[in-house]
């Protein structure tokens, strides 16, 4: 775009969304913006008058002072999955009566989890013991354990092809798990470090964080061969990676530079990048708020509006300590963050969008 012509473009935005200072929903806020592919820069809306997230309590955690990873929301069941890496568990907190409903344990360095609750399983990777653990979502108890590489780390589910993707992060692979026989019937070749894995019900592929190369891989379940790769230009350890399907846009959170980039799928580009300090890792995404948060090893938290229009900052909350990791509710809204050490000891922080969204989505 001229220079000129984005100026005017600016200009214009300022003008809109002065007139909507205190937004009365978040949709009339998102028809303010601009494509962010025309104009990247655009300026953010202005904060809002009231807290952008508070407090609603925090929950006392089992297991000690040591590192949270992952988590999986399962709204259908009122579930929330968190990895406890150092106490090597998965614990399984009701969303609904805010209560802790068990773990499972003896799963070494558990980083990722995922609840498939299609299937009745809990996914988890072991990164002491390079495996799957494959969990009965009733019971709690390991079903099988599946080897898949060297660091397995992230996770996604291929609801039409029955099958888990696991990254494995130091093999520089993809893990694919047939989930209904709960072997392992595949390995794709990335010849990079690998990040997250997400898979996207609108193409129905599986989509990978090339670290090395600076790529986003997409895999064709169908085939388990690689389809697309998208550059990454200026991407530094693309590890964090979040699929909106509503709006064909994924989120690459870059630990290395501290940059969020925001990807085109259908075109297959990168449309915009923003500033998010503080390493992020852990992206979610609210659709009915159409609110993107980025969690940082910091324990600054980013916020962003992300919808059809395109992608504004909203601006940044400080959570906690070490809060790297985040989940969102889409039924409640609330927002989770599991914190190493808060008083005696682990706790989860739960927080929700302030009264400046109340009717947004609604």
């Amino acid at each position: 775009m001229r220079q000129g012509a984005a100026a005017t473009v600016k200009r214009w935005a300022e003008r809109r969304m002065k007139k909507l200072a205190a937004p009365r929903s978040v949709a009339a806020l998102c028809a303010a913006l601009v494509m962010v592919r025309f104009a990247p820069s655009l300026a953010a809306p202005p904060a809002p008058q009231r807290p952008l997230l508070q407090l609603v309590r925090d929950y006392p955690l089992p297991g000690g002072a040591t590192r949270w990873d992952y988590a999986s929301i399962d709204p259908s069941h009122a579930r929330l999955l968190l990895a406890h890496l150092g106490d090597d568990a998965v614990v399984v907190f009701d969303t609904r009566d805010k209560s802790v409903l068990g773990q499972v344990r003896h799963l070494s360095r558990v980083h990722g989890v995922l609840a498939v609750p299609e299937r009745g399983r809990i996914y988890a990777t072991a990164t002491g013991t390079n495996e799957l653990a494959v969990i009965d979502g009733t019971t709690l108890r390991v079903i099988v354990r599946v080897p898949v590489g060297r660091y397995p780390d992230g996770l996604a589910y291929a609801p039409a092809a029955g099958k888990v993707y696991v990254s494995d992060k130091d093999g520089k692979t993809e893990s694919v798990v047939d989930a209904r026989t709960d072997r392992r019937i595949a390995t794709v070749a990335l010849h990079s470090a690998v990040g997250n894995s997400q898979y996207d019900p609108a193409s129905g592929h599986v989509f990978v964080n090339a670290q090395d190369t600076g790529e986003l891989v997409e895999i064709d379940p169908a085939t388990d061969r690689i389809v697309a790769r998208t550059r990454l230009p200026g991407a530094d350890r693309n590890h964090g990676l979040l699929i909106a399907p509503g709006l064909g846009l994924a989120f690459i959170a870059c630990e290395g530079n501290d940059k969020l980039l925001v990807v085109d799928l259908r075109e297959r580009r990168v449309t915009a990048e923003f500033k998010v300090s503080g390493e992020p890792d852990v992206l979610a995404y609210d659709p009915g708020l159409r609110v993107l948060y980025v969690a940082t090893e910091s324990g600054l938290l980013h916020m962003f509006m992300a919808g059809r229009q395109g992608v504004a900052r909203l601006g940044e909350v400080r959570v906690g300590p070490n809060a790297h990791t985040v989940a969102v509710d889409p039924v409640s809204h609330e927002v989770y963050f599991p914190l190493m050490q808060v008083g005696a000891g682990p706790v989860l922080r739960v927080m929700r969008p302030g009264p400046w969204t109340d009717r947004a989505g609604r």
